[in-house]
């Protein structure tokens, strides 16, 4: 097949999250398979307007901001010669309503919609103008197939109009192989961590209030990520009496990810809304518990009570008392730690690529 993907960002753009690196993962091992995979998406100051990255040709155009606004010209001039067999638009943030551009096939791909969870990270603006153009979905994309990475996303598109018939689940996976468990590095004292964006839809500020609610003078929250958020949260950090134990990384190598993770009594993750929760999965392949919020997305990559604890969103006395049973319980750690990685295991990248080449070649044909 020769297949091109409409996505906001590849994984080399600084911005680049959870769906860039799904991207990374299952089309570059579409590419070893023997299709053809090209990239349309946007571009930052001084990238290369054309790369190949790991087999996938990718185009570069406008910034992230412009990119919903220039692609459809970009494509008619540049790509649509190329009679692609399949375009597989990411929908995420704005969509780019390709079922209106006269394609042979398109399929949407979604990690997750913000809905109303964009009025808790951007101006009231911008956020409207979001939820706006997410409405007509179920309209545009009603007779367009779909793949969810969860159900929870799957069960968000059927409320939006989308027929569950059409929407195939097929979960992300984690490199087991990279990420691995090593209990010699086990922090002595306790140790939480954050990975991911600082951003405030994120709520990194209610794992912050439970750390400091959890009130172990020998404990430490380390959290690694940019955003625009982090000023903000050093400051929370700071009002609550913890600064001293709380340490922002800023950005971190994969290496150093995988040191963090092995060294800490179990990662936390407050967001509201996620697609999957691709750190939760990597903490567990390093043998690591999870407190996470019962949130969409979420709950479906922690096994309340077997690999690590959820908790009602934003209630970080629920979320400190989760804390404060791992480290009253220290054996918790091993105990949770060895089904995560267990867990972990079951998730993989190559079924995930095998997955989509599958239903791409069913859309194909039919």
């Amino acid at each position: 097949m020769r297949i091109l993907v409409l996505n906001w960002q590849d994984h080399e753009n600084p911005q680049a999250g959870g769906a860039e690196l799904h991207l990374r993962e299952v089309f570059s091992r579409i590419v070893a398979s023997g299709h053809r995979v090209d990239l349309l998406c946007s571009s930052w100051d001084d990238a290369p307007a054309r790369v190949n990255l790991q087999g996938i040709e990718v185009h570069r155009i406008g910034t992230r901001h412009t990119y919903p606004f220039v692609a459809r010209k970009y494509f008619d001039r540049n790509l649509r010669a190329n009679n692609y067999d399949v375009v597989i638009e990411d929908l995420n943030k704005v969509p780019l309503f390709t079922p209106l551009w006269g394609l042979r096939k398109v399929v949407a791909l979604v990690h997750h919609l913000f809905g109303a969870t964009a009025f808790r990270e951007a101006p009231a603006p911008l956020a409207a103008a979001v939820w706006l153009s997410e409405q007509p979905i179920g309209i545009v994309y009603r007779k367009v197939p779909f793949e969810a990475v969860s159900v929870s996303t799957a069960n968000d598109l059927v409320a939006r109009g989308i027929p569950r018939g059409s929407i195939r689940v097929i979960y992300n996976g984690v490199d087991s192989a990279r990420l691995t468990p090593n209990p010699e590095e086990r922090s002595e004292k306790p140790l939480f961590v954050y990975l991911g964006r600082l951003k405030k839809y994120k709520r990194v500020d209610i794992v912050i209030r439970a750390f400091a609610e959890l009130n172990v003078p020998e404990a430490s929250l380390e959290i690694a990520g940019t955003g625009d958020y982090r000023a903000r949260l050093e400051a929370l950090a700071h009002s609550l009496g913890v600064s001293e134990r709380v340490k922002f990384l800023g950005f971190i190598s994969e290496e150093e990810k995988i040191h963090l993770l092995r060294r800490a009594w179990a990662a936390a993750l407050a967001s509201p809304k996620e697609g999957w929760g691709i750190s939760n999965l990597e903490a567990a392949a390093c043998g690591t518990p999870v407190i996470a919020t019962n949130s969409p997305g979420i709950r479906e990559s922690v096994i309340d009570g077997e690999t690590g604890f959820l908790v009602p969103q934003a209630d970080a006395s629920a979320m400190a008392a989760a804390m404060r049973g791992i480290v009253v319980s220290r054996d918790l750690v091993d105990v949770l730690g060895h089904a995560a990685r267990r867990f972990a295991e079951t998730f993989t990248w190559e079924r995930a690529a095998n997955d989509t080449i599958a239903h791409l070649e069913e859309v194909v044909a039919k």
